[in-house]
């Protein structure tokens, strides 16, 4: 089947299973009753597609009013380690006999699942999945590299050794359920473990979540100062419950996913949800994406070591904003630190409530922020106006491999490093080869790692910027 086919089935597929976006009505207590005269989507949401902003997506039928319900999907069409071995007892028997986490559990039972093919339940179902994730724990060395700053390299290299661990520890179950070698393959692992990362949602009986069918195609927006609206729970018991996603909550009454408007949408407009608040780094990390403003991303710069002993706030709150301004805790304790010794006790107090405690130490504040800024930019290997000539390059849509190499050639060191661990240096002119997969994947996730340090190196770029105003105005 081609895509539009396998997207027809699969909404057909989700309408029999009682999915709707449909109101509730006051005679409706359990809109489940009678599934077959419901319409998946339709009456709230079609699915559209948003090139510039994320893909396939969900858009307004409608205006939307904010905290409207939008969508349930029943309890029964969730996807979990525990739905897939009640219908697998060789699954769950192999399971059983190791000592596995819940999300390998559901690593396992998903391959599992995807191995049978169209003999699965779930099948029209798994074909919307994405065949591959660009998660930190796919990078491989060079895009890691590309990545450039110490903890950026540090995350991904983390992130795919943890991985490595989880996929190794679990070879013994899927030997004994006789796995063919591709889906025992490391390979395989992460595009299971990335598929859970990316696309599960919380539910309380499950550390390791769910698959919600329709529910996993609303694309992610980045929490903002609007507070998140649940029908019957208060905000405090959604951030609590549903970590995760915190427009969606599991609800009792429905037996149910419900989703709500996040806020007010026109029609046509994408509707969006906030999985939680993410900077830049982990968005990649766990979804494979970034986002070209998200007002939660953060920059760290190396501080003085005397300074955490004057810190009365957690070190990850010591950071640079995406708009570039120091954070109120770095801020303060900077303050403090650049007070003379033996005035530090007195000015505490000022320090701590955000407050200026002179025009002299603002200024030296903001001028050891602008230098320690400058030189994390310039130990870097590349500069920003390099990476938005590289991106610039990136974007374009290859023909061939001859035309990577003719682009990328002239450009940095880093470019011909791509061209030799792909093997594109030996390419000789004429050849016209189209390009094949793995060269296709590497330059997103190249593009990827220097769209990420680029938004970093901006965020440092600005608070030069913002420190150098704040000096020009207290001189």
């Amino acid at each position: 089947m081609d895509e539009s086919q396998k997207l027809e089935t699969f909404m057909k597929w989700a309408t029999s299973l009682g999915m709707s976006d449909s109101p509730v009505t006051n005679d409706q207590q359990n809109p489940y009753n009678n599934p077959q005269t419901l319409s998946c989507l339709g009456q709230s949401l079609s699915i559209s597609y948003f090139p510039n902003a994320g893909g396939r997506g969900l858009c307004a039928v409608g205006d939307l009013q904010k905290g409207e319900l939008i969508l349930r999907v029943p309890k029964s069409a969730l996807m979990t380690s525990q739905t897939l071995m009640l219908n697998d007892h060789n699954l769950s028997i192999s399971v059983s006999k190791f000592p596995l986490s819940s999300t390998q559990i559901l690593t396992v039972a998903l391959l599992n699942e995807v191995s049978k093919g169209k003999r699965s339940w779930w099948y029209p179902y798994l074909t919307q999945f994405p065949s591959n994730y660009d998660i930190l724990a796919s990078f491989d060395p060079f895009e890691i590299q590309a990545l450039q700053l110490d903890d950026a390299i540090w995350a991904a290299k983390r992130a795919l050794e943890k991985t490595k661990t989880e996929w190794e520890s679990a070879t013994a179950v899927m030997e004994e359920l006789m796995f063919k070698p591709h889906y025992m393959s490391f390979k395989a692992w992460i595009w299971a473990s990335a598929s859970i990362s990316s696309r599960t949602m919380h539910i309380p009986w499950d550390s390791a979540g769910c698959f919600c069918p329709v529910g996993d195609l609303f694309n992610y927006a980045a929490p903002d100062d609007e507070h998140v609206f649940s029908k019957d729970l208060p905000e405090a018991d959604v951030a609590t419950n549903s970590p995760r996603l915190t427009d969606g909550v599991f609800e009792e009454e429905f037996d149910a996913y419900c989703f709500y408007a996040r806020r007010s949408y026109k029609k046509g407009e994408q509707v969006l949800l906030s999985y939680g608040t993410y900077t830049n780094l982990e968005l990649l990390e766990h979804y494979g994406f970034i986002l070209d403003n998200n007002p939660n991303d953060k920059a760290y710069i190396p501080l003085p070591s005397d300074i955490y002993s004057l810190c009365s706030w957690p070190i990850d709150s010591l950071y640079i904003h995406q708009n570039g301004k120091p954070s109120f805790a770095l801020l303060a304790v900077m303050r403090l630190w650049a007070a003379p010794t033996h005035l530090q006790k007195s000015v505490r107090h000022v320090a701590y409530s955000g407050s200026i405690i002179s025009n002299e130490n603002e200024i030296v504040v903001m001028k050891w922020l602008a230098n320690e800024c400058n030189l994390v930019l310039k130990s870097l290997s590349t500069s920003v106006e390099e990476d938005e000539l590289l991106l610039s390059v990136l974007d374009k849509d290859f023909g061939s491999i001859m035309e990577v190499k003719n682009e990328l050639s002239g450009l940095t060191g880093e470019s011909r490093m791509f061209l030799k661990v792909n093997g594109l240096l030996k390419v000789e002119v004429g050849d016209d080869m189209a390009l094949h997969r793995k060269i296709i994947r590497s330059i997103g996730k190249w593009k990827l790692a220097v769209w990420w340090r680029l938004k970093y190196k901006m965020m440092l770029h600005d608070c030069v910027s913002n420190c150098t105003r704040v000096i020009n105005d207290l001189s």
